[in-house]
């Protein structure tokens, strides 16, 4: 399904209606700001966890396979 220029016409006739036109310019500047937000709340996630080392994540205790003991040990 293709988005035509009537279409949008239609959508922007209903965004007028529905919210006003003095709220228009609000409500788009927040729809304008919530990705460059989001983008940046991820990037700063990535830069505070690196990733863990390969090797430490794959740990293998013999035995500890089906039982608590590993837990109860310190």
């Amino acid at each position: 399904m293709r988005l035509e220029g009537w279409h949008i016409v239609i959508i922007v006739v209903l965004a007028i209606l529905l919210f006003g036109a003095p709220k228009l310019p609000g409500l788009a500047r927040s729809v304008g700001q919530s990705p460059r937000i989001f983008k940046s709340e991820v990037r700063q996630l990535k830069d505070e966890d690196p990733p863990a080392p390969a090797a430490a994540a794959t740990t293998h205790r013999e035995g500890t396979y089906g039982s608590n003991e590993a837990a109860k040990e310190p």
